[in-house]
């Protein structure tokens, strides 16, 4: 192959996003907005709270990337109070749908209570099966009220980046009495022409042992359908067979879904007329 292979700058991760963004239809914005919510007790400790990203204009998505209540305090209402100012701050910012991400050991009835349906399952070799669930906000959903709302005497505030890694650790040592922190390996990796310009790049993880997932492939557009993407999702699964891993994971938009398709992706998921007018899937490929 006349490319040669070197790792990404900064710059260049950068530019792939700047780059995808652009292809995405209807100016999909790409860059969310992250955003932190707490509940402290009367002494101004953190007992609760989420970190959340939204994907605001034409993709109209709210992100619950994390959700925590600490363990004395469950089973009052905490959870629902999160959940519902999730939403309301959605609505306030033109999000359509929130989504989430949850496993058999969690919270998956707590969301369903609340409206939220599944809509990707994947079950991991330790035997766990993690839920990616949706919940339209433009659908007519009874809002679920919890029996006991005896949290309610706390308050719920925006919080800062301190307050985001009090909620990340709380989940995390939740979740390590299930499953153990799997070590991470990045792959960010370009393909230059002879000159050394860049030609194409990949970014993506693996966690050694659980699965690879490609957040990023681009190449650019007059040497496109010449197998430069693809050469690169290959070099993807090297590393993941390298690292005891059997799956790779992926999203696609309708938009770029059939250049999956063609480098043997499933679908494992799908959100329909997400962003409006499109529909969003979770691919997989087993190794």
């Amino acid at each position: 192959m006349e490319y040669k292979i070197e790792d990404l700058t900064k710059e260049e991760t950068a530019y792939i996003g700047e780059k995808i963004n652009e292809i995405v239809p209807h100016e999909v914005d790409a860059d969310p907005e992250e955003f932190v919510l707490k509940i402290e007790d009367e002494n101004g400790g953190i007992i609760g709270g989420c970190i959340a990203e939204a994907y605001e204009y034409h993709w109209s998505r709210m992100f619950l990337d994390t959700l925590w209540v600490d363990e004395r305090y469950r089973h009052h209402g905490i959870g629902s109070m999160i959940i519902h100012e999730v939403e309301r701050i959605a609505r306030e910012k033109g999000c359509r749908v929130v989504t989430l991400g949850t496993a058999s050991y969690m919270a998956r009835p707590f969301y369903e209570k609340h409206g939220y349906t599944v809509f990707t399952t994947l079950k991991k070799t330790n035997g766990y099966i993690s839920y990616s669930l949706v919940k339209y906000l433009d659908r007519d959903t009874p809002e679920y009220v919890p029996t006991d709302n005896s949290g309610a005497r706390f308050k719920i505030s925006l919080g800062d980046e301190d307050d985001a890694e009090v909620i990340e650790n709380g989940i995390e040592t939740y979740s390590e009495a299930y499953e153990p922190e799997y070590e991470r390996v990045g792959f960010y990796r370009k393909l230059v022409d002879k000159d050394g310009k860049f030609a194409a790049g990949i970014i993506a993880d693996v966690d050694k042992g659980v699965y690879a997932f490609v957040d990023a492939v681009f190449v650019e557009e007059p040497i496109r359908r010449q197998g430069l993407g693809t050469y690169l999702m290959q070099e993807v699964e090297k590393l993941a067979k390298e690292n005891g891993t059997s799956m790779i994971l992926t999203t696609a938009g309708d938009w770029n879904v059939d250049f999956f398709k063609k480098n043997g992706y499933l679908l494992r998921g799908e959100l329909k007329d997400v962003p409006k007018g499109h529909d969003c899937y979770e691919l997989y490929k087993v190794l």
